[in-house]
Parts: C-alpha cells; sequence; structure tokens
C-alpha cells in the first residue's frame, strides 16, 4: 500500500525561502510508485497543501487535508523546515501530541540542539571542545569590558537561537562589539558571544539507519568572505570540498566525536555539525537538525559523495522514523 508522506517547509523565520528550497528537493526526489507525497505549506497565516500550484488548508485539529471531497492522512511528514518551528522541536511536540511519525528527533531534543548555548553546555560536560562563550539575555546589564577581558577580540557574536548566519557578525574592536550584540538582538532574544577559533572549518554529516549510528560525509568549507556566513552559505562566496582536505588522524577524530555528540545528545534522523580544527583538535561549533537539502547544499553533496542517490537516501530516513 502507497503511504502518504507530508514533506513540511517553509516556517516562521527568515530561512521559510530556504526551507522551500529544501522541502521541494525531497518532494521531487521520493519515489512516487511508493508514497504519494504531498508538500505542505507551513507559513504564518496558513498551512497549505500545495498541488499544481493550487492550495487546500490544513485541517490542524488532526493535521490531515480534504482534497476533491476526500480526506487524507498522513502516514509519516518529512521535515524540512529549519529554524522556527520546525527545527526548534515546536512543530514536532504538535506532531507527537497527534501521533504522526516524523524523520526529525523527538521535539526535547531538537529544542535543546536549537539552543546553541545549551547544546554547547551538555557537550561540555562529556569533554567536546567548544570555543569560550558568553550568553547574554535581552535584559542583562552589558558589561562589554569585562566580555572582551574574558572572550578576547576578534570574537564572533551570534543569535543564539537562529540559522543560516542571521544576526551573526566578526567583532574586531571594542568600538564595535555593543553595535553586534543590538544586531544580534534583533534576531532573538539570546545572544551568544564566542572567542575565534583560527583553524579549518569542516561540516560533518551524521545520520541513523537500521539502528547504526553512521558518518555520512566531511565537508571543509572555505569562505571567500571573512566568515561563513549567509552570503557565503547561500550566494556562492565559499568552497565547499568534499571530502574534506584532513589528515587521516584529525578525519578519525572528527568521525568519533561526530558520533559521540550525535548519540550523548540523542539524536535521531539526519544531521549536520560544524567544527573548527584548532591545533589538529575539532572544536564543536553548533549542530543543525534540519540541514539545507537543496541539491546543491552541504549534506546533498556528502549524500551523493557516500555513493546514495538523494531518493535513496531520504526514503532510508524514511524507513528509519
Amino acid at each position: 500500500m502507497i503511504k502518504n508522506i507530508a514533506v513540511i517547509m517553509g516556517g516562521y523565520s527568515k530561512e521559510f525561502k530556504i526551507s522551500l528550497n529544501s522541502g521541494s528537493t525531497v518532494a521531487q526526489h521520493l519515489d512516487s510508485s511508493k508514497y504519494a507525497v504531498y508538500s505542505i505549506h507551513i507559513l504564518p497565516d496558513k498551512w497549505v497543501a500545495v498541488i499544481d500550484k493550487k492550495e487546500y488548508f490544513i485541517d490542524k485539529s488532526d493535521f490531515s487535508v480534504t482534497i476533491n471531497n476526500k480526506k487524507i492522512n498522513f502516514d509519516l511528514v518529512f521535515n524540512a523546515i529549519h529554524g522556527n518551528p520546525g527545527e526548534n522541536g515546536v512543530f514536532l511536540a504538535y506532531l507527537e501530541l497527534l501521533g504522526i511519525k516524523h524523520t526529525s528527533a523527538p521535539f526535547y531534543q531538537m529544542a535543546l540542539t536549537f539552543n546553541k548555548h545549551d547544546t554547547i553546555s551538555v557537550l561540555k560536560q562529556y569533554g567536546i571542545r567548544a570555543a569560550k562563550s558568553v550568553h547574554l539575555n535581552k535584559t542583562d546589564v552589558i558589561d562589554v569590558d569585562k566580555i572582551i577581558d574574558y572572550i578576547k577580540l576578534p570574537c564572533f557574536v551570534k543569535a543564539n537561537n537562529a540559522g543560516s548566519s542571521f544576526g551573526v557578525s566578526k567583532v574586531y574592536n571594542k568600538e564595535n562589539l555593543k553595535k553586534a550584540i543590538d544586531f544580534s538582538f534583533e534576531e532573538d532574544n539570546e545572544v551568544l558571544i564566542e572567542s575565534f577559533l583560527n583553524g579549518t572549518e569542516v561540516s560533518v554529516g551524521v545520520y541513523q539507519f537500521k539502528g547504526e549510528v553512521k558518518v555520512l560525509g566531511m565537508t571543509e568549507i572555505v569562505s571567500e568572505n571573512d566568515f561563513f556566513d549567509f552570503e557565503a552559505k547561500y550566494l556562492g562566496k565559499s568552497q565547499e570540498i568534499t571530502p574534506a582536505r584532513i589528515t587521516k588522524e584529525e578525519e578519525q577524530k572528527l568521525h568519533d566525536v561526530a558520533i559521540k555528540i550525535y548519540k550523548k545528545l540523542n539524536m535521531k534522523g539526519m544531521t549536520r555539525s560544524d567544527f573548527i580544527f584548532v591545533d589538529g583538535e575539532p572544536h564543536f561549533i553548533e549542530m543543525n537538525t534540519v540541514p539545507g537539502l537543496a541539491s546543491e547544499s552541504i549534506l546533498p553533496q556528502q549524500i551523493r559523495a557516500a555513493g546514495f542517490s538523494l531518493g535513496e537516501f531520504f526514503e532510508m530516513m524514511i524507513l528509519e522514523s
């Protein structure tokens, strides 16, 4: 029997257009002989199934849709929403209340890993290396001198709960630190300030299939800009080299720490975590639990390098759910 698969995309953040690209890629590559695939746009003003450019409203009481007087319930949801509400666990909590399976980790793990500061705080208990950091809430009194004394310059200022490098700045001098903090607060009520790590940046895909956790691939990121910002990620201002140009020893260290992090955080499905090598040791930056899935994105590059087609890999995520 053909299963009904809802591919959710869009979301409530600035990443919604990126998510629409990711979701469209998933929908295009799933095997239509096995799955009836529905593109579901989750947007602030509407939840709709989009079929041949026509919209059909979702019944939020049970996450169903009625098309030509036929009610359709979904066997599984493939989560392709970056940011709120897909990557922060909110939508997944709703699905779990309804008893609908999905391709992501449970909502608590998603909420935890969406918070950069909290994720790093948990991982440090397991000996995972990371940059020095200072966490700020919007109501905090900001002591710039104290921050610089601890973090040093240059440093990175980030919106704590945001993706795609929205609200991120690299700061070189004291005069610009407060401006960067205010800029990040425009994106989120929490800000994370991190010390600068000078080294090779590598992004690692990890997934679970048939109960076994595996590293999908490693991609070296070389930005043409000052760091891997939005322009570098999405507008071609970077080189993404798969496999990464690192030593066998570094590759093994990264393989082991990436799997350790995945397991310690009780993750599920596919993730992509970013690291920077400093003196041969990988330092954790952040985890993406709904990584970009457009054909040119980093994870699809790793999927192909591992010998899978996108359709094969996306089906593996469905079967594992």
